[in-house]
């Protein structure tokens, strides 16, 4: 169990009472990943409902294991003050992850409706929209978060950076069940960018911001502007580093 970040959230929610109060959160909260996963999400859409289906989800500790890496690499890519503790207590693109993660875990057991139902309600809190059935690996940073739409076949590999309204979408004319993009390991998409339809993302990609992707992008090139053309080897990489 992530029992290093769960200290530091109950830490600073014991020394900085305000924050508690803003959060709505409290350090009874932090008693393991679960508990804390459910009162926060269950805060952000304002309903105990969704609380409760979190922390029940969360109590399969690889699962809160997976998310405390997520939150590990996003406060490591980020550069903003508080680490990890205050990557998961304030950071939205964090805490969609979260919410995706509780939301396809559903969808994968088979109850399509409730997982809908779930993103449909941290999805308006949170303002973006992760279709439940899209497939995600460990160490997804979402920057910001705001305006990011990936629909229900995407793949995305491991340690994946995706900025602000990037859009993995279809193009209108698949109906099958590999209609989206498949992004692989250590890609990073700019902010704006537009990616649609069957394509392969090769790993350690560069899309720059506002780019229009239509076809496979290879291994560690960049592409930019509304063709996606190469622009030469990738010069941006979040990968984590070898210990």
């Amino acid at each position: 169990m992530p029992a290093p970040l769960l200290d530091d959230c109950r830490s600073l929610l014991t020394e900085r009472p305000d924050l508690a109060a803003l959060t709505g959160l409290s350090a009874a909260d932090c008693s393991d990943f679960a508990a804390l996963a459910g009162a926060l999400l269950g805060h952000i859409a304002l309903s105990p409902a969704i609380g409760e289906v979190a922390r029940a989800v969360y109590a399969d500790p690889a699962l809160a294991e997976i998310s405390a890496y997520d939150i590990a690499e996003t406060a490591r890519r980020n550069f903003e003050p508080g680490g990890a503790a205050a990557t998961l207590l304030f950071a939205r693109g964090a805490q969609a992850v979260m919410a995706h993660r509780v939301a396809h875990r559903i969808w994968a057991g088979g109850d399509a409706m409730g997982a809908l139902a779930v993103k449909s309600a941290l999805s308006r809190a949170l303002g973006l929209d992760i279709h439940p059935g899209a497939t995600i690996g460990r160490g997804l940073w979402l920057d910001h978060g705001l305006g990011c739409v990936i629909g229900e076949t995407a793949v995305i590999g491991d340690n994946v950076s995706i900025w602000h309204n990037v859009t993995l979408g279809s193009t209108l004319t698949d109906s099958g069940p590999t209609r989206h993009p498949r992004i692989g390991a250590g890609v990073v998409i700019g902010a704006g960018a537009t990616l649609l339809g069957n394509i392969r993302i090769g790993a350690g990609a560069n899309i720059a911001a506002g780019a229009v992707v239509l076809r496979d992008v290879p291994d560690a090139m960049t592409v930019a502007g509304p063709r996606a053309e190469i622009r030469g080897p990738a010069r941006v990489s979040f990968a984590p580093r070898a210990p």
